[in-house]
C-alpha cells in the first residue's frame, strides 16, 4: 500500500511559476546581455512598427521581438533566410509560456569580426595620434577648388554636386573617381587622394560614398587609408553612409559629416550667407571709415591746437591773462587794505566820539567858563556877583553867582 509524504509540495499556478521562470531568467547576468547567431524565418512587421521573427539553426529555434524604437534605429534589417546575430535578453512571455530574445541591435552574420577589427585599428590609430583634435586642420571657409573622391556613378557624387551648385556657384570641382567597395577600393582611394594633391592642389577635399552595410564600408575601415587622409596637404571632409555609420576615414578626417549631402554642406557657403556677410562688410567698412575719418580730425585739431599754444601770440595771451590774474589780485589786495583802514578809522571815531564834550553836553551835562574862557572846576574859583557863562548841548546862555554853592 502507498504510503501519503508527510508534507505535500505546495502546489502553482501557471501565473505564479510562469513569473518565478521569468524572474530566473532575468536574473542571470549571461542571459541579459548576450549575442545569438542563425537563420530568420516567419518574419513579419505589424503596423506597430514592432519586429517578430525566428531564429533557427539545424537543432532549435529561438523566437525573437524587437520593439518599434530599436527597429529605428537598425541600418540594417534581415530578409527570411538571411543569416544574422542579434543582441538581446532573455525573458519569458507570460501570455504564451515562451521564453524569447528581446533584441536590441542586429547585424548581418559575420560582421561580428569585422567590428572587433575595426576596434582594434581605431584603438592603434588612435593610440597613434592620427585622430588628435589638434592635428586636424581648418576648413578653409571661401574654398576655390573642391576635390571630391567618390565612385563615379554613385547616388552621392549627384547630390554632393547639386548642393554645391546650388550653395557655392563660383567654386571649381574636380572629381577623382574611384571605387569605394571591394577589394581594390582601398588602393583606388589612396591613389585618388594622391593624385588630386599632386595635380591639382585643391583647397579641400570630399571623401564620400552612400550608406551601407559594415562589410560595404570596409574599404574605409583600411589602415592605409587612413594614413593617406591624415598625410593629405588638403584637408578632408569625410562624409560615408548614414548618420549612424562611422569609419575610420571618419575619425582620421579633418571634419566628420554624417552623409555626402552635409559633406557638401560644410565645405561650401551659402550663397543667402554670402550676401549677408558682405552686407555686414560693407557697413563695417563704411562705419569703420567714418571712425577713422573722425579719429583723424581730432587728431589734427589736437595737433592744431598744440601749434597754437606755442605761436608768440599764445605767449602774449598767456602773459595777458597773467597780467589780468595780477591786476584782479592787486585790486582785490588793496580794497581788503582799504576796509581794514576803514573799520581801524571806524574804531578811532567812535573813541573820539566817547571824548567829545559834546558828546557829554548831550547826555545832560554843560560847560561852565568864565568871562576869559576859563573853564570853572570849582566853587573856589568864582565870587559873589561874577558873570560866568553856560554851555550845554544846544547852546549857551549867561548867569551870575549869587555866592558860592548857588547861582542865579
Amino acid at each position: 500500500m502507498m504510503q501519503m509524504p508527510m508534507f505535500q509540495p505546495p502546489t502553482w499556478s501557471v501565473t505564479d511559476l510562469t513569473r518565478y521562470l521569468r524572474d530566473l531568467f532575468e536574473s542571470e547576468e549571461n542571459l541579459q546581455d548576450l549575442w545569438v547567431e542563425g537563420e530568420v524565418s516567419n518574419l513579419s512587421r505589424p503596423t506597430s512598427g514592432h519586429l517578430y521573427f525566428t531564429l533557427k539553426d539545424r537543432n532549435a529555434a529561438l523566437r525573437c521581438v524587437m520593439w518599434r524604437n530599436a527597429v529605428n534605429q537598425q541600418t540594417y534589417l534581415p530578409r527570411d533566410g538571411d543569416a544574422i546575430e542579434i543582441h538581446g535578453s532573455i525573458s519569458v512571455y507570460e501570455a504564451s509560456g515562451n521564453y524569447q530574445l528581446y533584441g536590441d541591435m542586429i547585424r548581418p552574420a559575420g560582421e561580428g569580426a569585422m567590428f572587433q577589427e575595426f576596434l582594434r585599428l581605431k584603438d592603434q590609430l588612435e593610440a597613434e595620434g592620427l585622430f588628435d583634435e589638434g592635428r586636424k586642420r581648418a576648413i578653409p571657409r571661401w574654398p576655390e577648388t573642391i576635390g571630391i573622391v567618390t565612385s563615379p556613378t554613385g547616388a552621392a557624387l549627384r547630390d554632393m554636386l547639386d548642393t554645391i551648385r546650388r550653395r557655392y556657384p563660383p567654386v571649381k570641382i574636380i572629381l577623382a573617381p574611384t571605387q569605394v567597395q571591394g577589394d581594390q577600393a582601398p588602393q583606388g582611394i589612396i591613389s585618388a587622394l594622391q593624385a588630386l594633391n599632386r595635380l591639382i592642389k585643391p583647397d579641400l577635399i570630399l571623401l564620400a560614398r552612400g550608406g551601407g552595410s559594415l562589410e560595404d564600408l570596409m574599404a574605409f575601415n583600411d589602415e592605409q587609408v587612413a594614413r593617406a587622409i591624415v598625410s593629405s596637404p588638403a584637408p578632408i571632409i569625410s562624409g560615408i553612409g548614414h548618420e549612424t555609420d562611422f569609419t575610420i576615414a571618419d575619425f582620421a578626417a579633418d571634419l566628420r559629416a554624417p552623409t555626402p549631402t552635409a559633406a557638401a554642406e560644410l565645405a561650401t557657403p551659402n550663397q543667402a550667407d554670402l550676401r549677408v556677410s558682405l552686407s555686414e562688410l560693407s557697413k563695417n567698412i563704411h562705419q569703420s571709415t567714418i571712425n577713422f575719418l573722425f579719429d583723424q580730425r581730432r587728431w589734427l585739431e589736437g595737433q592744431q591746437n598744440r601749434l597754437l599754444l606755442r605761436t608768440p601770440l599764445a605767449r602774449v595771451h598767456r602773459d595777458q591773462q597773467r597780467l589780468d590774474e595780477l591786476n584782479f589780485r592787486a585790486g582785490k589786495s588793496l580794497y581788503h587794505v582799504i576796509e581794514i583802514n576803514r573799520t581801524r578809522l571806524a574804531g578811532i571815531k567812535l573813541r573820539l566820539n566817547a571824548l567829545n564834550p559834546r558828546a557829554l553836553l548831550a547826555r545832560g551835562y554843560s560847560l561852565v567858563t568864565q568871562p576869559d574862557g576859563s573853564l570853572v572846576r570849582s566853587t573856589k574859583q568864582v565870587q559873589p556877583n561874577d558873570a560866568l557863562s553856560v554851555r550845554v548841548s544846544d547852546g549857551e546862555f549867561e548867569v551870575r553867582v549869587q555866592e558860592p554853592g548857588s547861582v542865579e
